[in-house]
């Protein structure tokens, strides 16, 4: 089994000691942190290497902090007038927590292009991940030809049009057959 293959199963296991006082430990510092963080490795080398990341120039990993939960309705006063069936306070989002990461984090690097991203930490207030972005104007990228189709114009923004990985799985195109939007 190689490093990476080992890293990956010690990830799956969260509930093992060591992994268990790993995100602890982590999840103390990244709250000492900044919502929104410029990193010079990424923190799951493995994860981010088979969602598309090179050590190479033109390739950032940022982390990004999000607030855990559903959105709540503004009522005035807290009072909501209507019948029952209105009656419900917590509005449950339509995307998902890491596609909103991505969002926000797309909308704040406007120059990059959102790869991929993953899920790196939580706790009871915060979800942490981590977005693998590209620099589509550096030469190491557009000499890429792995890499080279991110250039592209029709990739603008793609996190905010559901193109991810993440995007795609909220839009149901993940699965087939009964029940999804294909």
């Amino acid at each position: 089994m190689g490093a990476y293959k080992y890293l990956q199963t010690m990830y799956n296991k969260k509930q093992s000691d060591s992994v268990k006082f790993l995100l602890r430990l982590r999840a103390w510092e990244y709250r000492q942190q900044s919502g929104l963080v410029r990193l010079s490795k990424p923190s799951r080398i493995e994860k981010a290497r088979r969602l598309g990341y090179k050590a190479k120039p033109g390739f950032v990993v940022y982390r990004i902090r999000i607030r855990r939960g559903s959105r709540k309705k503004p009522l005035r006063k807290g009072i909501n007038a209507g019948k029952p069936r209105n009656a419900g306070i917590h509005v449950t989002n339509a995307r998902s927590l890491q596609v909103i990461a991505e969002g926000r984090l797309g909308r704040a690097c406007g120059a990059l292009r959102v790869l991929n991203s993953y899920w790196v930490n939580q706790d009871s207030k915060y979800k942490w991940y981590e977005v693998i972005m590209v620099d589509p104007t550096h030469i190491a990228i557009q000499s890429d030809a792995h890499i080279k189709w991110i250039t592209t114009a029709k990739h603008n923004h793609r996190e905010l049009r559901g193109l991810t990985s993440a995007g795609r799985k909220s839009r149901g195109l993940h699965k087939s057959g009964i029940g999804s939007s294909k």
